[in-house]
């Protein structure tokens, strides 16, 4: 059974990537409405595997002899100016799902919880995955450029993305 101080951050944990999971939802529909394909392929599959890491939570909070509580969601940010402020918001948001993680791992630790320290590593694993993915996006947007055929370009690559990762 966890302690409660950390049975509530787990929560607050398995919200969080179902919150990320419905920001990403909304920027895949941004980008759909942009004619951004690949981008909004890209999103949606990345709000899926969101909604996966919600759930791998989901599970081990209830495994745990405690009850995994769904709460409400804020709608997610609806309109960008840009895709790669679209981008820049991922990667500032997965920079902060890291640090969330991290403190948890580090409570995990604190309270002597080493069955939640050790299913947390792969989270904490997982975020450095995410920040370096966002990171390359972003690098698109410096090397390739956004004038002419640049966001077709960019567009392409981070559609290409699902198939390296």
């Amino acid at each position: 059974m966890l302690t409660e101080k950390l049975y509530m951050a787990m929560n607050e944990q398995m919200m969080l990537e179902f919150a990320s999971s419905n920001l990403y939802k909304s920027m895949a529909s941004w980008c759909e409405s942009k004619g951004f394909k690949g981008s909004a392929h890209f999103l949606n599959a990345h709000a899926k595997e969101e909604m996966e890491h919600m759930e791998k939570l989901f599970g081990y909070i209830n495994k745990t002899g405690n009850r995994a509580i769904l709460g409400t969601l804020e709608a997610p940010k609806a309109e960008f100016g840009t895709l790669r402020e679209v981008f820049e918001q991922t990667f500032k948001h997965e920079q902060l799902i890291t640090k969330q993680i991290f403190a948890l791992a580090d409570l995990s630790l604190e309270l002597k919880d080493f069955s939640t320290f050790s299913f947390l590593q792969w989270y904490t694993a997982e975020q450095h995955e995410e920040e370096a993915l966002f990171h390359e996006i972003i690098e698109k947007f410096d090397i390739i450029g956004e004038q002419g055929k640049g966001l077709f370009m960019i567009d392409k690559e981070i559609g290409n993305l699902l198939r390296k990762h």
